[in-house]
């Protein structure tokens, strides 16, 4: 594991609103399954399934907080951005500074909400995420990252 910089505590309430989203998403989809039980003739075990999995998504996503916090890590060097996590199921990703080629913070109603917000880093291929820092630590991480990509850009053309 990387000795790198961990996510703020609020992040665990924002992943706690999220699993309650996922399970009022699951009781609304349950719910819908079981008008069309009653109404339609539909099968009864699909109203059980989708209330069993709905279940189960929930109590894992909850179960599953303090792992993701303890497992989550960043860290910034003079050649890459290093984001970590996981124990059971490690992700490595090493992002090349010479190929950033944009940086921005975004910050959805809960994680304003929480005074927080989401690094978006931003290569030629794909977007890598710094989940939700506060917003000080957000702002620094862009300058800071961005600061080495624009130095590594002048140094090419040289």
């Amino acid at each position: 594991m990387i000795k790198g910089d961990a996510l703020p505590e609020k992040i665990k309430v924002v992943w706690r609103i999220s699993a309650l989203g996922t399970l009022i998403f699951g009781l609304l989809i349950t719910g819908g399954l079981l008008f069309a039980q009653h109404f339609w003739g539909w099968w009864q075990w699909l109203v059980l399934a989708a209330l069993a999995l709905t279940v189960v998504y929930t109590l894992i996503g909850f179960a599953i907080i303090p792992y993701r916090y303890r497992y989550w890590r960043y860290r910034i060097s003079t050649d890459s951005v290093e984001i970590e996590s996981g124990f059971f199921f490690h992700v490595l990703t090493a992002i090349p500074i010479s190929r950033i080629q944009n940086v921005t913070l975004e910050a959805g109603p809960i994680l304003q909400w929480q005074h927080l917000q989401t690094v978006n880093i931003e290569t030629a291929a794909t977007t890598h995420k710094i989940e939700s820092v506060l917003p000080v630590t957000a702002e620094q991480l862009k300058e800071q990252i961005m600061t080495l990509a624009t130095g590594v850009v002048d140094d090419d053309t040289d």
